[in-house]
């Protein structure tokens, strides 16, 4: 018998694009090559996960730009110009959230690794963030997926039973740490196979 109440959805690659590369590509006038050198090395994903944990954009500016003082202007930019980086909704995505929004059989809460001081950015730009009932948000919390500890809180706070729920994520890592505590995970990778996912753990 399906006791599943309750869907956690990751936001970022789920149900919203982010890319630095709308911003980088063209300042370094196409050349992939380079824009990946820089994003990888100097402006990396782990440097930009360390402020999705709380730490202040401007301190974590300030530093960069003390490590690689040749690189001000770009780096800079990376949070100057974060907003440019916040690309569409993946609809497909969404129109599924719509459903369980509509038919009010399952509960919806969020739970993003996400700058507190950029999150508020989203909440203005995409209405569907407010179909949920709660958005844990990792820069807020100063903790991160795959933590064990924010998946807690999150079952914590708003009294989810963790075999009721589902943790949808595009990291495995995410979602393997989330199977660990008993929640049911499923890896994203597109909103048809997200679909038949659910279906199978009887969620339609």
């Amino acid at each position: 018998m399906n006791n599943i109440n309750t869907l956690i959805f990751d936001f970022g690659g789920v149900l919203i694009d982010w890319n630095p590369a709308y911003v980088f590509l063209k300042e370094f006038r196409g050349n992939q090559d380079e824009m990946s050198h820089f994003l990888n090395t100097i402006c990396s994903w782990e440097w930009n996960e360390n402020q999705d944990a709380g730490y202040s954009l401007e301190k974590a500016t300030e530093e960069r730009v003390a490590m690689y003082p040749e690189h001000e202007r770009l780096i800079r930019m990376y949070y100057g110009r974060w907003e440019d980086m916040l690309g569409y909704e993946h609809t497909d995505t969404v129109e599924l959230l719509k459903r369980f929004k509509d038919n009010s059989t399952y509960r919806l809460i969020g739970l993003t690794n996400w700058s507190h001081e950029t999150f508020p950015v989203a909440l203005e730009r995409f209405d569907f963030l407010s179909w949920f009932e709660g958005i844990v948000v990792s820069g807020t919390e100063k903790m991160k997926k795959p933590d064990a500890s924010i998946y807690t809180l999150t079952l914590d706070r708003y009294n989810v039973t963790a075999r009721n729920a589902v943790f949808i994520d595009d990291k495995l890592e995410n979602v393997h740490a989330a199977t660990k505590l008993g929640i049911h995970g499923v890896h994203f990778t597109t909103a048809a196979k997200l679909k038949r996912d659910l279906e199978t753990l009887g969620v339609s």
